[in-house]
C-alpha cells in the first residue's frame, strides 16, 4: 500500500511539474505562436487570396511555347532595363495550363535575403511579353509568408528562431496530452465540451476537447515546420529510425567538372538530354547553375502527377553532358518518403481540400489555446485571492 501511495505521488507530482512547464511555456510565447498558427492558416489559401490582391496576369492561349534558352534571354535584357538592374536568373518555373505565364525567379539583392527576396519576372511565355516584374515584398501575401518563415528577421536567424518556436508547440502538443490523459476511463466525458457549466470547467473541457480532436493535425504541421528550419537534424534523427540519405546534404556536394577549352550545354540542350531520358515526364521547374562547377538542377512530374507531391529530379553536367544524378520519389527508402513528404504536408499540398481545411484550422488551435489557456489561468488567480480573502475574513473573526 505504502508503495502505491509512493507511485501515485510521484506520478502526481511529474504531472504537475508538466503542467507548469504547460502552462508557463504557453503564457509566455503565447503571442509569437499565435502569429505564427494564423499566418499558417493564412497561407493555405495563399493562390486564393493572391488571385484577389496581386493577381497574376493571363498570358496568351494560343500557338508554342518558345525555348526556353530565348526565355531567359528576354528576361534579362527586362532586368536590364529595370530597377532589379545586376541581379541574375537563378531558376524559371513553367506553366502548368495555357493561359499561365512563366514564372523566372531572380537573386536576391544580397546574401541572406530570406524567403521570396529575389523578385520575378512573369513572362508570356509564347508570344514572349514581359507581363509584371515584381520586385521582393511585392503583395501582401509576401509579408505574410515572411511573417510565417522568420517573423521579418533578415538571415538565419529568424528561420532558426521560429524553428524552435516550432518544437515548442509539439512539447506543448506532447505535454497537454499527458495533462489531459482522462483518470478512471473517463474517456467520453474528455472529448467533449458539457455547455452550460462554470466558466472554469466550460474553458477547461473546450481547451482538453479541441486539443485533443485537433492534435493529430496539429503535431504533424509543427513537426513539418521543425524539419522546414532545422533539415540536416531531421533527416539524422529519421535516419536513425528508417533508413535515409542525406539528400539535402548531397545535393549541396554535387559539382559540374568544367572541362578547358570546351562549350557546355545551354539550357535547352540540357532539357532535350533531360527530355530523352524522361519522355513523359512534364518538366515543371529549372535551377539554373551560378557557378561553373554548379550542375543544372531540373524539377519533372509524371502526366497524372497531383500538384504539389514530390517531384523527380535530374543534375545534368553541361560539361560532360550528362545527367549524373537521377532521383525519383518511386525509389526513395521510407525515411526519404517520409522527409520528402514534409514540405507538402506542412503546405496543404497534394492531398486534397479535406487535408488544406484539417491545416487551416490546426492554424488557429494556437489563438483557441491561449485564449482559453490565459483565461483559466486568470480564472484559477481569481478563486484563489477569493478563497484567501475569504480564509483571511474567518481568521479574524476567530480572533476577535
Amino acid at each position: 500500500m505504502a508503495k502505491r501511495e509512493t507511485s501515485s505521488a510521484s506520478s502526481f507530482s511529474a504531472r504537475r511539474l508538466l503542467g507548469q512547464i504547460h502552462l508557463w511555456s504557453g503564457l509566455i510565447l503565447c503571442l509569437p505562436l499565435v502569429l505564427i498558427g494564423l499566418t499558417g492558416s493564412i497561407l493555405v489559401f495563399q493562390e486564393e487570396i493572391d488571385a484577389l490582391t496581386n493577381p497574376i496576369p493571363h498570358a496568351a492561349t494560343g500557338g508554342e511555347m518558345q525555348p526556353i534558352g530565348t526565355m531567359i534571354a528576354v528576361a534579362e535584357k527586362a532586368l536590364a532595363n529595370s530597377a532589379m538592374e545586376g541581379r541574375k536568373v537563378v531558376a524559371i518555373t513553367l506553366p502548368q495550363e495555357l493561359g499561365e505565364p512563366a514564372i523566372i525567379r531572380m537573386s536576391a539583392p544580397r546574401a541572406g535575403g530570406g524567403p521570396g527576396s529575389g523578385g520575378q519576372i512573369l513572362l508570356d511565355p509564347i508570344t514572349l511579353g514581359v507581363l509584371d516584374i515584381r520586385q521582393s515584398g511585392d503583395g501582401i501575401m509576401q509579408i505574410v509568408h515572411r511573417l510565417h518563415a522568420n517573423l521579418l528577421i533578415a538571415g538565419r536567424d529568424g528561420r532558426t528562431i521560429v524553428g524552435w518556436l516550432g518544437v515548442v508547440m509539439l512539447v506543448l502538443g506532447a505535454s497537454g496530452t499527458v495533462i489531459w490523459w482522462p483518470r478512471n476511463g473517463r474517456w467520453r466525458q474528455a472529448f467533449m465540451v458539457k455547455w452550460g457549466t462554470r466558466p472554469l470547467r466550460f474553458n477547461r473541457d473546450l481547451h482538453g476537447a479541441i486539443g485533443i480532436w485537433g492534435l493529430a493535425v496539429f503535431m504533424v504541421v509543427s513537426f513539418s515546420g521543425v524539419y522546414l528550419a532545422f533539415p540536416q537534424a531531421i533527416t539524422a534523427g529519421i535516419g536513425s529510425i528508417f533508413p535515409a540519405r542525406d539528400l539535402r546534404s548531397q545535393d549541396m556536394q554535387l559539382k559540374a567538372s568544367p572541362i578547358a577549352g570546351e562549350v557546355p550545354l545551354d539550357i535547352d540542350q540540357v532539357i532535350d538530354l533531360a527530355r530523352q531520358n524522361a519522355p513523359s515526364a512534364v518538366l515543371r521547374n529549372i535551377a539554373l547553375p551560378q557557378r561553373k562547377d554548379q550542375p543544372y538542377r531540373l524539377m519533372l512530374a509524371q502526366p497524372d502527377q497531383v500538384d504539389g507531391t514530390p517531384l523527380a529530379t535530374l543534375y545534368i553536367d553541361p560539361w560532360s553532358q550528362k545527367i549524373f544524378v537521377n532521383r525519383s520519389p518511386a525509389d526513395y527508402s521510407l525515411g526519404e518518403s517520409i522527409l520528402a513528404w514534409q514540405r507538402p504536408l506542412h503546405e496543404s499540398a497534394g492531398l486534397g481540400w479535406i487535408w488544406r481545411i484539417l491545416v487551416f484550422f490546426s492554424g488557429l488551435l494556437p489563438l483557441l489555446f491561449s485564449v482559453t489557456g490565459i483565461t483559466m489561468w486568470l480564472l484559477k488567480r481569481r478563486n484563489r485571492k477569493k478563497a484567501e480573502n475569504q480564509q483571511n475574513k474567518a481568521a479574524v473573526a476567530i480572533m476577535d
